[in-house]
């Protein structure tokens, strides 16, 4: 009965949310990111390389053996290095998108948490945070001029 009700927490809070949701969001960008490697960008290379096609380009260990009635009786081995070479192509394209969205969303939150830049509003608790900061500030001068003042 505990463990139903320590899994129930978990899965009930915020983050057991966003991760279901960024799981969610990440199938969906593998796809696109599938079809940008296999539709978009392999073509072309294709193409610039003399219609090569990388997906089929393999090293064979050991031809396949076939019988006098042309049937297979030992599959071929082989080394699909030409996959490979779509898989890396697919890690750099997620990779590359990954770090330019990073990069965008860090460059949004610096300029939401400047608070001296009025072309973007700033988070209330930003704002507040800061405005604490300067009411501080103000306070220490004031006890620092009261101290001056009374040890003279």
């Amino acid at each position: 009965m505990k463990f139903l009700k320590e899994f129930k927490e978990f899965a009930v809070k915020g983050n057991m949310m966003d991760m279901a949701i960024g799981i969610i969001i990440g199938a969906s960008f593998n796809k696109v990111i599938d079809v940008l490697v296999k539709k978009v960008f392999m073509p072309p290379l294709s193409l610039m390389t003399d219609g090569l096609n990388f997906q089929n380009k393999r090293y064979i260990l050991r031809e396949a053996i076939t019988n006098t009635a042309g049937e297979v009786t030992t599959q071929e081995v082989a080394i699909y290095y030409g996959e490979l070479l779509e898989a890396f192509l697919d890690f750099l394209i997620v990779g590359l998108t990954v770090f330019i969205v990073v990069k965008a969303m860090n460059r949004l939150r610096t300029r939401s948490h400047d608070t001296k830049d009025k072309t973007v509003t700033t988070p209330k608790d930003i704002e507040l945070l800061s405005k604490l900061s300067d009411l501080m500030e103000e306070q220490n001068e004031l006890l620092k001029s009261n101290t001056e003042t009374d040890s003279k």
